[in-house]
């Protein structure tokens, strides 16, 4: 509104008022004018209101009312308003309506899901994909369409996922899903299902390889190992010259029994469904007796080896596997630190479950390697496992372990300071003790 158009407005009121008094006076009653002009003056604002109120309602290109002075300049103030908001509108439409084109296009489902779990929006491939139907499926909650068990408890613990869920599709069992879960806004969640059946094929592949490889590489290697150990035990009779190379092929022999244990194991825990083996574990007897294993794996190096235990200590899950994965990062941790470091081991348990750290004050690993420290025989340094004698498994065994027990293992690492390796577990698999 412009200072001209007010002025002018209330110049108008105050010539009907002042006409309407002029006219009451003629007739005797100034008042009765004077509120017939004030009156006249409303209807025709009220009349003016209407034509307003009309016109916004009516489609966009619908004509702009004529009127003049103050009434004049609202239409028109509001006619830009409205071209301005359908310029906005048409480009928001236009951005909708290209990453609708796109996720129609892409070969991944793609579904929104709200805060409460119920599908709001999905493209054409999750159609496919997950067997949902448009717009019938549409408010449903998700695990009333996917019932897998997996899948469920997968959905509940999205908050604590670091891998997505790969498992085969509830339409074709011969087709393999990964899912895979992300939060945003205000606790919506965003679900991507990828069809990953050739993957899926040639990953079972490469593990029954590497599994019966392992198998076939057992029986000669033990023959071998038999008949140095029996070679050794005659090393009287053995020319002085051969001592040397039979300790060496010895020792290979070894590490390479070691490297087959530890790919066997990993292909069981790759393959093998857990559930068989489950029970109530005391957890303290075993950290126990990890404890006294690495003081006596540490020997003459002087390691300082703490052992410290909170709460009740009661796990469902293997034993023989959370063995061998609590053992592998605190052998670690004496094979990388320096003689006379310092190693922690510490159980906790809180709100969030189980956590079983091992601290070190050793060399450190620099922060571009923590990514890679599970994967199959990574090495950050090339020298670092043939001088101490790993297969290069250890960390890849922990990582499936605590897949298998819905846990994960965090690595925290400062060079020259020290390394954290945690294991972290559910807390739905803690036993109350009370």
């Amino acid at each position: 509104m412009t200072p001209s158009s007010l002025r002018s407005a209330i110049l108008q009121l105050l010539k009907i008022s002042l006409a309407g008094a002029l006219l009451g006076g003629l007739l005797g009653h100034i008042g009765l004018g004077l509120a017939g002009a004030l009156l006249l003056c409303l209807v025709w604002h009220l009349h003016q209101l209407q034509r307003l109120l009309h016109w916004l309602n009516s489609p966009y290109k619908s004509q702009v009312p004529e009127a003049r002075g103050l009434w004049g300049e609202v239409f028109d103030s509001l006619h830009h308003m409205r071209r301005r908001e359908h310029e906005v509108r048409k480009r928001m439409q236009s951005v909708i309506n290209r990453i609708q084109s796109s996720t129609t296009a892409l070969s991944d489902a793609v579904v929104m899901i709200d805060r409460d779990g119920h599908l709001e929006w999905w493209n054409q491939a999750a159609n496919t994909l997950l067997g949902l139907r448009s717009p019938d499926d549409a408010g449903q909650h998700v695990t009333n369409l996917i019932r897998d068990p997996r899948f469920v408890d997968y959905f509940e613990l999205t908050h604590h996922a670091r891998e997505g869920l790969d498992i085969p599709s509830h339409i074709d069992p011969n087709v393999q899903l990964m899912f895979s879960l992300t939060r945003y806004g205000r606790g919506e969640r965003l679900m991507v299902v990828r069809d990953v059946t050739r993957l899926h094929n040639l990953e079972q592949m490469r593990k029954d390889f590497v599994a019966n490889v392992s198998h076939e590489l057992r029986t000669p290697l033990t023959v071998i190992v038999g008949y140095l150990e029996t070679l050794s035990d005659n090393a009287d009779a053995i020319n002085p010259r051969w001592k040397r190379a039979l300790d060496q092929m010895q020792q290979q022999a070894r590490r390479m029994q070691a490297l087959l244990t530890d790919l066997l194991l990993l292909a069981r825990l790759e393959n093998d469904e857990l559930g068989r083996d489950e029970e109530v574990i005391q957890l303290a007897p075993l950290l126990h007796s990890i404890h006294q294993d690495a003081r006596d794996v540490s020997g003459e190096r002087g390691h300082q080896i703490k052992l410290e235990i909170q709460g009740g200590a009661l796990f469902k899950g293997v034993e023989a596997e959370l063995r061998s994965a609590f053992s592998n990062l605190v052998f670690n941790a004496v094979k990388y630190t320096q003689d006379g470091g310092q190693i922690s081991i510490r159980w906790w348990e809180d709100v969030h479950g189980g956590h079983l750290s091992v601290s070190d004050n050793g060399a450190g690993i620099a922060p571009e390697h923590l990514n890679r420290l599970t994967e199959r025989f990574y090495r950050v340094d090339a020298s670092r496992n043939s001088s101490t004698g790993g297969t290069g498994l250890g960390l890849a065994i922990v990582k499936h372990v605590m897949l298998r027990h819905q846990g994960y293992l965090s690595i925290a690492s400062t060079p020259e300071k020290g390394s954290t390796f945690t294991c972290h577990l559910p807390e739905a698999r803690l036993i109350d003790t009370v």
